[in-house]
């Protein structure tokens, strides 16, 4: 067997939401006081000059040496959209060296920057300059910073460094992480992953979630995109299943991370257990029933979108690839069989339009033959994961029942799924 050892990938994303908090100066170690109008602040003004000018002065020359080297780099307007604009080997303030961009979402962009201080590669969220997403920021600080207090090991959720405020943009330093598993599967192309593999990725994310929920969080959007590989490291081995594909493209090898190790991002979203639940989260294909019906939400929710990932994960494509309310609940029932009307009977105003005689409007109220067609090819959840899954299937496809319950009420925990049977088999092969 041939196994290929690489590392690779830049990966993406990160996101949103609201509250106040005081602000805080970037975090520049204090400066010798310098003269009026010559070397102030973020201002180098004439370097030169007050270089030769002070020459003899050994100490001075060393610090102007060192300010022009960390120095920030000339104010730029930012763009249209509020992002905060950049040149490679720009400095973000001196204790940061931009080395590339890493990804950008809506929030604003992340940077792999290196950190003068530590001596290491971090990734910077660069907030977006505007009021909504500052205010956001402020609350996935405080989550951060309430995560990283009771995960002593820091081996859940990505690690915060610092944060710091930087010409109108909050700036979060993370440690620098692998691939989202989203990333790793496009590059894939989208190509399953080994089910000893999802197990494994699965009782990570739901450990995770478990650590969250227990702190009376709920992140509300998880997602593949917002779970990294922790090292970017991959091997490459035949994939003897594309036998009939020309091997000049590669498809006769696919990848397999080095290490399963993996960590939860972008809690931008994270709202606490007490909170007003009344408003649409989590990013479309993982988002639960009960959002779109409008009947509430509270833990579950995030339950739900690990179900979805999980078959993601084994089946290299979204569950629900859909762009529209009705169309995806209706994919539900093809996957997972009729909603309770219980359900149906309680749908909000907004979601009155989706239910008729106490049925969902299905197929009479689609959008266009195209949208019956996606809903009619998708198989049922069990045929879907025999498909893919040689061994653990019955295991895999109980779990995912547990997981996928439409009522939110008696949908599994994330401590209940732990102890299932598909988790347990891997813990005793382990002991």
């Amino acid at each position: 067997m041939q196994i290929e050892c690489l590392t690779e990938f830049p990966h993406n994303h990160m996101d949103r939401r609201p509250r106040k908090r005081p602000r805080l100066a970037w975090d520049v170690p204090q400066a010798p006081k310098a003269q009026p109008g010559i070397v102030c602040g973020q201002d180098l003004g004439n370097v030169a000059s007050y270089a030769l000018a002070r020459a003899s002065d050994h100490t001075s020359s060393l610090f102007l040496k060192e300010v022009a080297r960390n120095g920030s780099p000339p104010w730029r307007e930012d763009d249209k959209d509020g992002h905060y604009v950049f040149a490679l080997g720009d400095n973000l303030t001196s204790r940061y060296k931009i080395h590339s961009k890493m990804g950008e979402g809506t929030f604003g962009q992340v940077l792999e920057c290196w950190d003068r201080e530590r001596k290491e590669m971090v990734a910077i969220k660069i907030v977006r300059g505007i009021k909504k997403y500052r205010e956001a920021a402020m609350i996935e600080i405080d989550v951060l910073q309430l995560l990283a207090k009771n995960d002593k090991t820091g081996s859940r959720c990505v690690q915060i460094r610092n944060w710091f405020d930087y010409r109108n943009h909050i700036c979060i330093v993370f440690e620098k992480l692998g691939p989202s598993l989203y990333d790793f599967l496009r590059k894939n192309n989208y190509r399953s992953f080994p089910i000893d593999l999802v197990r494994e990725l699965g009782r990570q994310l739901l450990e995770c979630v478990a650590f969250m929920h227990d702190l009376r969080l709920i992140h509300t959007d998880l997602k593949p995109e917002n779970i990294l590989l922790v090292s970017p490291e991959y091997v490459k081995i035949p994939d003897y299943k594309v036998s009939s594909r020309s091997p000049k493209d590669g498809s006769y090898f696919k990848r397999l991370p080095k290490s399963s190790a993996i960590k939860v991002i972008d809690f931008g979203s994270t709202t606490y257990e007490h909170q007003d639940h009344s408003y649409i989260v989590s990013t479309r294909h993982y988002r639960a029933p009960e959002v779109i019906l409008g009947l509430g939400w509270s833990y579950p929710c995030d339950i739900w979108s690990v179900g979805c990932i999980l078959v993601e994960l084994c089946s290299g494509e979204a569950l629900f690839q859909t762009h529209e309310n009705l169309e995806h609940l209706a994919m539900m029932e093809r996957v997972l069989g009729p909603l309770p009307q219980h359900m149906l009977k309680r749908v909000d105003r907004h979601a009155e339009k989706y239910v008729r005689r106490g049925k969902l409007d299905w197929p009479e109220g689609a959008t266009s033959r195209e949208s019956i067609k996606a809903v009619l090819k998708l198989a049922r959840l069990q045929n879907l994961v025999m498909q893919h899954v040689d061994h653990s299937a019955g295991d895999l496809i109980d779990l995912l029942q547990g997981l996928l319950r439409y009522d939110p009420s008696v949908r599994m925990t994330a401590r209940e799924a732990l102890r299932h049977p598909f988790f347990m088999r891997d813990f005793h092969r382990r002991a």
